[in-house]
């Protein structure tokens, strides 16, 4: 025994230089210095922990060579095997044959006929990597060289061949994977897709991430019947409290396609431009105030809606509509105040030129908090806003409005009864700039002017609860009274008054008088509500029942108003209903009845709805009164592996399909599988400059290679267009 532990310590002190290098044995032997060490060996060099058969130690060249089943960890995730090993100490070189590597965090293994290791550069000779079971993968990846930096844990695939089975499926010249969560530069999977009328789909999105606080994906794409083009997303976070990105696209149509499908514009462009900071004061003026501050802007821009429908092969992901906002709020807050200013541009995608769209630029707000006298009886706060309505062709206006709301409020019979009293001020003061359009003047002449008025509200009210052994039931019951006092109306608001109901109706929105006339009569008017919920012994509501009715003492239009029911019933511990319908005693019928029934486990989700409305208003070739639209779907997971799904959105008015969707998701550790059915509607601006739709459908075929591919959903896979709707018919 002693004669065994002096020969460990020798080979150790001689191979020890600037690495220092254990090895144990059950037998050594010395001759020629050359150290033979058999049985059970064990060495330890740096962070790596070998085992093997047999060890042979050159101390001439300070090369340890490792014999038979050697096992090696790395760290704490890297596991290495082989049958034969060599470590150059002081070249800090290292070579196992055959070669097998398993990288626990990302669950990824290599083999290779060799490898030869540098430092933290390690290369491997014509191998296979997979994150399936070795033993019989369902999908694995061959390649003829690869290299691996153990610091960046990044992997370089050189020659890679995707087989599913043994049935190769995808080559391609190069593949980079990261082993790690790290954010770096690289290829991302490509998306591909076909479709009879645009052609063969290709998307080949790089990923750019060289430092920590940004990254860019630039995500260039071909439609070979339509045309090209390229996206790009710019994401950064320059400081603790703030982050933004930037979207920007371009596609060119082919000359054949745009005159085919009589398409609005020859080339499709935009951008949009996200920004948020939560303590924009201090950060950009280096101050030190104690209330909260914060900056949010949304800034987009497009020449039309074929933009946002060529950014993605899953037309299904956008949201599309004719008319955009950009934005940014700038704030202020304290306990006591609020100081903000808004600034909101509007872009009618269906008109030539905006010059004529009323924008808000700004809007300036300031807002005092409600505060209290006589023992929490008086209650009183102030708001004033300021919008500047601005148009270069056209009139403009600078539009204030006063709030000052106050309150008295009491408790009576032990606090069973609830009273209030509240005196409403409010004044709005307009100044009109800009002029008419010459070719096309407006009837309308305004004046400035002011309008103020204070109205009367009272309120009584009670709430009662009762608590049971397993339940508790809560009874809300209430009046409202409100009632105007007086008012006073000057130039502009006299010479329109009467226009007050006129600009209620939706279909006078568009005259030009309604876009600055927005005073609302305080109608005479009495609510009577009731509510009840019921709560179970854990605080989760099981039902919740509500009852609005209002009555008007108007002499015109006056009379019950509309009937409002709500209710919210847990029907059981899966099963929800949910109801709200307003029901109009004019008309003896409901203007609006929206339901919805829901079940939910952990199997089965099933979601149908209905939405129903009736302004009662005429019927006109670009105005339907009623609406009527049902919404379902149902996902069920069989078990861990098989999963399904259906969506069906149809206009029963119009007899029309808006989407559809089914299909199914097959999912094991290392793959998934789908196939997805889909339709979908979506607008297009066409060379009218009038605003159109184009029913697409669509096959998804979603192939996952797990870890090295993510969970995004159907993107991650093959896509196929069938012809339109216009098209089959």
């Amino acid at each position: 025994m002693f004669k065994l532990l002096t020969l460990l310590v020798i080979l150790t002190t001689y191979i020890i230089g600037d690495d220092k290098v254990e090895v144990y044995a059950t037998s050594m032997d010395t001759k020629d210095n050359i150290v033979t060490a058999d049985g059970e060996v064990v060495v330890i060099y740096q962070d790596y922990y070998l085992t093997a058969k047999k060890a042979i130690y050159d101390r001439n060249n300070g090369e340890l060579e490792l014999f038979g089943n050697i096992r090696a960890n790395n760290g704490e995730n890297v596991k290495l095997l082989g049958e034969y090993a060599k470590l150059n100490i002081a070249k800090k070189e290292r070579t196992f044959k055959p070669f097998y590597m398993l990288e626990q965090t990302a669950d990824v293994w290599i083999s290779g006929d060799s490898s030869y290791a540098k430092d933290i550069e390690t290369e491997v000779d014509r191998g296979v990597m997979s994150g399936c079971d070795p033993n019989d993968p369902i999908w694995k990846m061959e390649f003829t060289s690869s290299d691996y930096n153990t610091d960046t844990m990044w992997l370089n695939l050189y020659n890679a061949r995707i087989y599913i089975y043994d049935i190769p499926v995808f080559y391609t010249p190069y593949f980079g994977y990261s082993l790690d969560t790290t954010r770096r530069t690289g290829l991302l999977p490509p998306m591909v897709g076909i479709s009879e009328k645009e052609g063969f789909y290709y998307e080949q999105a790089l990923f750019i991430a060289e430092q920590n606080w940004w990254d860019l994906e630039i995500k260039p794409q071909i439609r070979t019947n339509r045309g090209s083009g390229v996206y790009s997303t710019f994401r950064f976070v320059d400081s603790e409290v703030s982050k933004g990105s930037l979207v920007a696209g371009y596609f060119k149509e082919k000359e054949d396609y745009f005159l085919e499908n009589e398409l609005g514009n020859k080339k499709h462009y935009g951008f949009n431009f996200l920004y948020e900071n939560s303590d924009v004061i201090n950060e950009w003026f280096d101050t030190s105030f104690k209330g909260q501050s914060g900056l949010y802007a949304d800034i987009v821009n497009m020449n039309d809606v074929e933009y946002i429908n060529l950014s993605t092969n899953d037309t299904t992901k956008n949201a599309t509509a004719t008319q955009l906002l950009s934005r940014m709020n700038l704030f202020y807050n304290t306990d006591e105040n609020y100081f903000g200013a808004y600034f909101k541009h509007y872009k009618d995608l269906t008109l030539s030129s905006n010059e004529k769209t009323l924008q808000n630029l700004p809007a300036a707000h300031y807002h005092s908090y409600l505060d209290t006298l006589l023992d929490d009886h008086f209650l009183y706060s102030f708001d004033i806003m300021s919008n500047n309505y601005y148009r270069t062709l056209g009139k403009s206006a600078t539009q204030t409005d006063i709030n000052i709301p106050l309150t008295l409020q009491t408790h009576l019979f032990d606090e069973l009864l609830n009273l209030s009293y509240d005196s409403n001020l409010y004044a709005q003061h307009t100044i009109f700039t800009g002029e008419d359009d010459s070719a096309n003047p407006s009837i309308y002449e305004y004046d400035n002017g002011i309008f103020a008025r204070n109205y009367h509200v009272f309120s009584a009210s009670t709430q009662l609860t009762k608590a049971y052994e397993e339940s508790t039931h809560v009874v809300d019951l209430g009046a409202t009274y409100q009632k105007e006092g007086s008012k006073t109306e000057q130039g502009y608001y006299e010479d329109y008054k009467e226009y007050t109901d006129y600009c209620k109706l939706p279909a006078n929105k568009l005259d030009p008088v309604c876009e600055f006339y927005n005073i609302t009569e305080i109608e005479e008017n009495l609510q009577l509500y009731f509510s009840h919920y019921l709560y179970d012994s854990e605080g989760k509501q099981l039902f919740y029942h509500r009852l609005s009715q209002n009555y008007s003492y108007e002499d015109v239009g006056g009379g019950a108003g509309e009937l409002e029911n709500e209710l919210d019933y847990q029907i059981a511990e899966n099963i929800n209903f949910y109801n709200n319908m307003f029901y109009n005693y004019d008309e003896s019928a409901f203007s609006k009845n929206f339901n919805k029934i829901s079940y939910n486990n952990q199997s089965f989700n099933i979601g149908l709805s209905h939405m129903y409305k009736d302004s009662f208003l005429p019927q006109t070739s670009t105005y339907t009164p009623i609406t009527s639209y049902m919404t379902s779907s149902v996902s069920y997971k069989y078990n861990k592996h098989y999963s399904y799904h259906f969506r069906l959105d149809y206009d029963l008015e119009r007899s029309e399909k808006k989407s559809f969707e089914v299909g199914f998701l097959y999912q094991k550790r290392c793959w998934d599988f789908g196939l997805t059915y889909l339709e979908n509607n979506r607008p297009i601006l066409n060379q009218d400059g009038l605003s159109d739709s184009v029913y697409d459908r669509f096959i998804y075929l979603t192939i996952r290679l797990k870890p090295i591919m993510k969970n995004e959903g159907r993107l991650s896979g093959f896509v196929y267009r069938l012809p339109d709707k216009s098209e089959a018919n």
